[in-house]
Order: C-alpha cells, then sequence, then structure tokens
C-alpha cells in the first residue's frame, strides 16, 4: 500500500466512523505499525487544515473524527433548517430542552429541579416532537427514565453531533430565531452558571417526589410508548416512574 492510498483508506475510514476512530482501530483496520499508520494521519490531518477546505479531522475523545469546521457553522444550520419547516416551541419547551441538551441523561424529577417548576408535560411534548428520547433508567428508588437529545434535535438545529453544541447563549439566538421572538431561554430560578453546575445524572440522586396529580396519566403513556424503542425486552413491561408535581404550561 502506498502512502496515498494509506491515506486514502483511513479518510474513507474516519468518514464512515460513527464515532471517533483510535489509532489502535485504523492500525488494526489497515493491518500495519501504528506508527506508520500516525504518519499517514498525520499528514491527512494537514491537508484538510487547509483555509479551503470546509472539513476538518480533529483528535476527540481518543480518536478522531471529521467535522464542519467552525467558520462553516452557521451556513450548514440554515442548510440543515431549510430542510424541514420551521421549528415552533413554547418558552417552556426551549428551556427544558436545553436543559436536556447540557445535562443529558437526565430524569424528569432533575430537571424539573433545575427548571424551578414541574416539566413533566413539557417532556411529553417534546418527545412528540421527537426531539428527545429516552436512554435506559437511572439505577436509583424508582429506577426513573432517563432522557437525552435525539438525532431530529440534532438536524433540528444544525449539529453534526453533541460536540457542536453551542454555549447556552448561543443556543438562546437559536431559540430566538425557532420562536420567531425575542424571548430568551431562563432556566426557572437558576442562573446560566447555576445550570450548567448542576448535578448531573451521574451524581444527583433521589430527589424529593410530591405527589403525583391525576393529569400525570398521558405523559406515563408516552413514556410507555418511548420507551418501547430501545429498551432492554425484560424492561418493557414495568411501569414507568410516576411524576411529581402538576404539569407546567407547554
Amino acid at each position: 500500500m502506498t502512502n496515498e492510498e494509506r491515506k486514502a483508506a483511513l479518510e474513507a475510514i474516519i468518514y464512515a466512523a460513527d464515532e471517533p476512530a483510535t489509532i489502535e482501530q485504523l492500525a488494526g483496520a489497515l493491518g500495519e505499525e501504528k506508527l506508520i499508520v500516525q504518519a499517514a494521519l498525520d499528514e491527512l490531518v494537514a491537508s484538510y487544515a487547509v483555509e479551503e477546505r470546509g472539513i476538518e479531522i480533529r483528535a476527540v475523545a481518543g480518536g478522531y473524527k471529521l467535522y464542519t469546521k467552525p467558520q462553516h457553522h452557521d451556513v450548514v444550520r440554515r442548510f440543515i433548517k431549510s430542510l424541514r419547516p420551521p421549528l415552533r416551541l413554547s418558552m417552556p419547551a426551549l428551556e427544558t430542552l436545553a436543559v436536556i441538551a447540557y445535562k443529558q441523561p437526565v430524569t424528569a424529577p432533575e430537571i424539573s429541579e433545575i427548571r424551578g417548576v414541574n416539566s413533566s408535560g413539557v417532556i411529553s411534548t417534546l418527545l412528540d416532537r421527537r426531539l428527545i428520547t429516552t436512554a435506559g433508567r437511572k439505577e436509583v428508588m424508582g429506577r426513573p427514565i432517563l432522557y437525552k437529545s435525539s438525532k431530529e434535535f440534532l438536524m433540528r438545529f444544525g449539529l453534526s453531533d453533541l460536540d457542536e453544541l453551542p454555549s447556552l447563549k448561543e443556543f438562546e439566538a437559536l431559540a430566538r430565531e425557532a420562536l420567531g421572538s425575542d424571548a430568551g431561554v431562563t432556566m426557572g430560578t437558576q442562573t446560566e452558571e447555576e445550570m450548567m453546575n448542576a448535578p448531573s445524572a451521574d451524581t444527583l440522586e433521589n430527589l424529593p417526589l410530591p405527589e403525583e396529580p391525576a393529569a400525570e396519566k398521558e405523559l406515563i403513556e408516552e413514556e410507555v410508548a418511548a420507551t418501547n424503542e430501545g429498551m432492554p425486552a425484560g424492561e418493557l413491561d414495568e411501569e414507568p416512574p410516576k411524576a411529581d408535581v402538576a404539569s407546567a404550561g407547554e
């Protein structure tokens, strides 16, 4: 294999990979020594770094992945969003979507704790819009359902993956564009810094759960339907955890 063939093969693998490809994986796929593959990879990365290219190869999470260059993010977002009808969400829905996007995976009680109001009804709306999906269950008392952003979310906001999530301030600009207004995204009683530093699903343990209102039956049915996609078969018959308080307006 010539060096040019080697670089072409590396380019094809990195393009096709969903996750960052490690040097070990690349060397194994090519059947060559890591030092030889690394040298070819360095040349390939440098060739993408020139200003004329719209994409680049970044070293992330111990591997290599193709990304659009930051200076082209705006035009890429406009193009992707032009392929679908305008996204129209209420401000509570956008707030909840922001919490899920930046703190995922996260449970409904954790979302409500961050926003300062109950978010169960809004979560139902986001599930209907396919902007979020379930991500298994948290291994704490009650095993509440975890939520994460979906591929539809990435498409709507013109993102290749979660590594391209903008800052919360930039997310506000995207939210204003989606709403067609000058409203901003607020996290209930929390500041942006408090929201970003709030415990995530990995650290936030049992939050107090108030009594369940009758109005939550519809959300529970939504969670059951969403759970049927990608949940282990043994968990499909389990009843999702009950919501906490009265639903906020959508």
